[in-house]
């Protein structure tokens, strides 16, 4: 049978739950473990897709399609596993089943409930993906007395009786906060969030103590005391200067051999030796590139994590760190981008939505192309590069995307006729991997240096066939499409130095241990623009 591992958070949002659960599943496969993954979201919503990015932040998407939650980016990048629509359930999932199988007479007249009905459907979803691993690691997310979270708390309280209690474990994360005119660590505020869980049948096992410094022996004996732990069971989780080093305190910490001995696990030794090599790189580079990330919704950078990560990967190569300048592209509209992009080494135009900016960021592509920056755009940075080209080397002056102007008279962006008509916004776009014909002797093949490919999307709007001649005779490149070639995924531009766009979402298959060959060249690129080497 597997192991079950339940992360919660008290005090406060934002602790860092995600990623704490990420660096558990990498001790734990560094030890030689199978795991999977499991993010419980409270919300109503049956998923992130139609929710406004600055309220969840990024959605990200997984292989089969699913539009998740952005932790399971962390859990992707932080181990091997490859997650899908089963690893990530809110509470609108949970009643929609529920309430669809009340409707079909499956309860067989019951007073339908929240315990056991609501309870019990959560535990199903938490046991369907407990096949062929050693450790399921389960996030509950929002914080220890918010009300959303209760039927999951009570369901995880639940396990012990299914499963057994040797098979469950605990653990809580919680801030420790310093008060710096009192010169103290605070520990009550982990009290009263433990004093919480306990309220409703939990006992954690283990505290994850969120802080800016290590916890001394002394306060970690007041915490064991006052919420019932071992003293060993106290864990400082400090802040690091990567995110990628959480892994490597919390081993230091002994968090990985605290969970082997509770779950009673037979694992090997734990070896993080690549992956702390990495980390080093990342500390220590020896090249420093701007990058400018041109975007909508930039005051909120939980909106673009998989894309700052990936731009971090792609730094390894070349040991180069990467210092973002956040751009909103309607201060482009405003100021126009020779002073805000004078300095920079390359510029990355993520996707989003809606039309808001949109003049902005085809202002800046006109920019790059001229000056010979290189240049990474990104689902509607792609969109909008075609539509830049058009305009301005094509002679289409009124170009556009049928998505910002329906009447336009050159629609370069459009809809597949599949799309026409569709009414439901959730999860009717393309969405997942699909596959990828890279053309060779192009910027993608030298980056790929394979031509078939599968990379995951997230739009609606595609590139126009019709305008595949006119563009491509002023040095527009197909360089990916579709294996029957209707599609058109990768477009670059000849004569310029490196101008890559791409339809897909390149940077949900990053990973610290295998950066996205696309990022390793563009970083590469911007490298090479700012000591010419």
């Amino acid at each position: 049978m597997s192991k079950f591992i339940f992360i919660t958070g008290g005090v406060v949002s934002s602790l860092g739950k995600g990623l704490s659960s990420a660096a558990i599943g990498h001790l734990l496969e560094s030890r030689g473990m199978t795991i999977t993954f499991l993010k419980l979201d409270p919300y109503i919503n049956v998923d992130p897709g139609t929710m406004n990015p600055y309220q969840h932040g990024e959605v990200y998407v997984t292989d089969d399609g699913a539009e998740t939650d952005l932790d399971l980016g962390h859990y992707e990048r932080f181990t091997t596993v490859k997650l899908s629509r089963e690893n990530n359930c809110t509470t609108g999932k949970i009643y929609e089943s529920v309430i669809q199988k009340e409707r079909k007479g499956e309860y067989l007249g019951a007073t339908v409930q929240v315990v056991p009905h609501i309870t019990n459907a959560i535990k199903e979803r938490i046991m369907n993906v407990a096949h062929d691993v050693d450790v399921v690691i389960v996030e509950i997310g929002g914080t220890v007395g918010d009300i959303e979270s209760l039927p999951f708390l009570e369901a995880i309280r639940q396990m012990p009786h299914d499963v057994g209690r040797e098979n469950v474990l605990y653990i809580h994360l919680t801030l420790v906060p310093y008060i710096a005119t009192a010169g103290e660590l605070k520990t009550k505020p982990t009290q009263h969030s433990v004093n919480k869980l306990r309220e409703i049948g939990i006992q954690p096992h283990i505290l994850l103590c969120r802080t800016d410094r290590y916890l001394p022996p002394n306060v970690k004996d007041k915490m064991a005391l006052f919420c019932n732990v071992d003293k060993d069971s106290v864990i400082t989780a400090k802040d690091v200067e990567s995110i990628y080093e959480v892994p490597v305190v919390l081993r230091k910490e002994g968090l990985d051999e605290l969970i082997v001995r509770f779950l009673k696990l037979e694992t090997g030794p734990p070896n993080l030796r690549d992956w702390d090599m990495l980390v080093q790189k990342i500390k220590r580079p020896r090249h420093e590139v701007t990058i400018a990330l041109v975007g909508k919704y930039v005051e909120s950078r939980e909106c673009y994590k998989s894309l700052s990560e990936a731009l971090v990967h792609g730094g390894l190569r070349d040991e180069t760190s990467i210092k973002i300048q956040w751009i909103e592209s309607g201060a482009i509209e405003n100021d126009g981008p020779e002073r805000l992009l004078a300095d920079v080494d390359g510029v990355l135009i993520p996707g989003g939505f809606g039309t808001r900016g949109i003049e902005g960021k085809v202002e800046t592509i006109r920019y790059v192309r001229e000056k010979n920056i290189p240049f990474f755009g990104i689902c509607l940075g792609m969109q909008c590069a075609v539509i830049e080209i058009a305009r301005n080397l094509a002679g289409l002056e009124k170009a556009n995307s049928a998505e910002f102007h329906a009447e336009t008279p050159h629609a370069v962006i459009d809809l597949l006729p599949e799309q026409r008509g569709i009414q439901d916004k959730g999860g009717t776009m393309r969405l997942g991997a699909f596959p990828c014909k890279v053309k060779s002797g192009t910027l993608a093949s030298s980056a790929y240096e394979q031509a078939d490919i599968h990379e995951r999307h997230r739009h609606r709007y595609e590139f126009n066939n019709e305008y595949r001649d006119a563009l491509t005779a002023k040095g527009l490149i197909l360089s990916g499409t579709s294996p029957d070639g209707k599609l058109v995924e990768i477009v670059e531009l000849q004569g310029h130095p490196w101008f890559v766009g791409t339809q897909f979402h390149p940077e949900f298959h990053s990973r610290l241990c295998a950066p996205h060959p696309l990022f390793t060249a563009f970083i590469g690129a911007a490298l090479q623009r700012k000591f010419g080497t």
